[in-house]
């Protein structure tokens, strides 16, 4: 038979003006005459069925457009495990598949998981799976980092081959897999957006602090003001002396966030003109009086050119008053290492003192100020020492028939002090604040801590949870931790999670809740155990 016009446009009006309006055309399809007309909007269907099939079969191969480039660069990494792979074509299907002990938690969460501890084991995924990597990076800008990496130089082939992949060819690779002078570095930070040239940038001072600086050197007065506040907060890593003869000229930037961000980061620098600034200032502001028993304050009067050209601002943005508010930038500023040099005491001793005022040594008004600027300071330096004197010893449990639990006294953000410190004493430091307090003020506390979570802090925080199921309180009052434990909790507690489950009402919210948590836990667990390379045999 010898079809001389294409069914497929009738049909397709039929079926966009509604076969009561346009009866069903007459076609020479094959088969066309098996198909009930008796309903037309299902004899409609059939026929497009069939006119697909046709015009499937019927297509030619396009010509090439040229002679065939050169194939995708050899990868020398080793192909990971099949089972690694089995997992990656899961994750990145968003399949929760088989797991023995309830329903999974959403795996797109777990999929930047995976990709960091493959990347980090130097393995190389197969090719099949390497356009659906692609696909999620895609979607998922937070992923490209390490699908880029993970894809290796097959995905930047491919990407230099499919316009939809574009972005392949504007991602840095991260620190380790970077190589010098990459020919990705200048056409991502010239042809990038915005945010992929922020994470470059990053990156690349990470590796390359130097340059880093000269790349953003190169183009600072062509950019935006809000693009320039960004790039400049990002040379935080890797800041050091080098830096300073450009953050000091930013300080005279036409943007009033641009110069404050440089004057935070010059404070971070001890030794620098700032700092020292900084410090006499605050010198200034706060002595230890003759009795060596407390502190005196007397707050910067006014707030001259040099203060606000070295970031401090006139009017406060917070609502305090302005003197308190020139008082906390000056001591947030200066070096925290000018106290107990000044003094000769430690940041122990310099908090146990009584703070009061200059003029009226009785008033105590000046010390929670002092303390938060403290706080400030102890975080924009990473000074561990400060965060621990601040933060105080860990909550303990108290004595039997003491009464409540002591405390300690915490100015500033607990989260961003606990951030300065060591991971294992980060991760104690919270775990004895759960023992005592429970979840309920641990959210901040949690995410400060480094993942998987310790131990010792993943078994607090499942105890934690077992004593919120026996109080009666309902799972979703603590919806924020238990969506972070999914990811965090340390697989080896999977064991206990699935006793809390087993223990639970049936069919309460607690048991269901207990259930998805162990099976998450077990396939954490399966998924970091396949991508790590085999025990060789004995």
């Amino acid at each position: 038979m010898t079809i001389t016009q294409d069914p497929w446009e009738p049909l397709r009006t039929s079926a966009l003006l509604g076969t009561d309006r346009r009866p069903l055309p007459a076609t020479a399809l094959p088969l066309a005459d098996t198909v009930d007309r008796s309903d037309p909007a299902t004899a409609l269907l059939e026929l497009a069925a069939l006119a697909t099939v046709r015009r499937r079969a019927g297509a030619l191969p396009v010509p090439a457009a040229g002679p065939p480039g050169p194939p995708a660069p050899e990868d020398p990494r080793p192909e990971m495990p099949e089972a690694a792979a089995r997992r990656l074509a899961v994750l990145l299907a968003g399949r929760t598949g088989g797991n023995g002990g309830g329903t999974l938690a959403n795996l797109a969460e777990l999929l930047p998981q995976w990709l960091t501890t493959a990347r980090l084991e130097g393995l190389r995924p197969p090719a099949a799976l390497i356009p659906g990597l692609l696909d999620a990076a895609r979607a998922r800008s937070e992923l490209r980092g390490d699908a880029v990496a993970l894809a290796g130089p097959l995905g930047r082939w491919l990407a230099s081959h499919n316009p939809d992949w574009r972005f392949v060819l504007r991602t840095a690779a991260p620190e380790p897999d970077r190589q010098p002078d990459d020919p990705a570095d200048h056409r991502l930070w010239h042809e990038g957006l915005f945010a992929e040239r922020v994470t470059h940038l990053t990156l690349l001072r990470r590796s390359d602090p130097a340059a880093g600086l000269e790349l953003l050197r190169s183009t600072w007065s062509t950019e935006r003001a809000e693009d320039r506040l960004l790039f400049l907060d990002a040379l935080q890593d890797g800041l050091s002396p080098a830096d300073e003869p450009f953050l000091e000229a930013a300080l005279g930037d036409r943007s009033k966030n641009v110069r404050a961000t440089a004057a935070e980061l010059l404070s971070t620098l001890p030794g620098s003109a700032l700092a020292l600034r900084m410090a006499e200032r605050a010198q200034a502001a706060v002595r230890l009086a003759e009795s060596g028993t407390h502190l005196l304050v007397t707050p910067p009067a006014e707030c001259d050119e040099r203060m606000q050209r070295d970031g401090i601002a006139p009017k406060s943005p917070t609502g305090r008053g302005e003197r308190a508010w020139w008082f906390g930038e000056v001591v947030a500023a200066a070096p925290l290492a000018t106290w107990s040099r000044s003094t000769g005491l430690t940041p122990e001793q310099l908090l146990a003192l009584r703070v009061g005022d200059s003029v009226d040594a009785t008033s105590s008004s000046w010390a929670d100020d002092l303390r938060e600027a403290w706080a400030r300071a102890a975080v924009r330096q990473n000074d561990a020492a400060w965060a621990r004197a601040l933060l105080g010893p860990a909550p303990v449990p108290p004595a039997r028939g003491a009464g409540r639990a002591r405390t300690p006294r915490v100015t500033g953000a607990p989260a961003k002090l606990l951030a300065v410190l060591p991971p294992e004493e980060r991760a104690a430091w919270t775990a004895a604040f759960i023992e005592v307090h429970g979840l309920g003020e641990a959210f901040q506390l949690l995410g400060a801590c480094a993942t998987p979570w310790t131990p010792p802090l993943s078994t607090a925080v499942v105890t934690a949870l077992a004593r919120a199921a026996a109080s009666g309180a309902y799972p979703w009052s603590h919806s924020g931790v238990l969506g972070m434990t999914e990811r965090a909790l340390a697989p080896e507690t999977a064991a206990a999670v699935e006793e809390l489950a087993v223990g639970a009402a049936p069919d309460s919210a607690w048991s269901e809740t207990f259930a998805r948590l162990a099976g998450t836990l077990r396939f954490r667990a399966a998924m970091l155990n396949e991508l790590r390379p085999a025990e060789p045999a004995p």
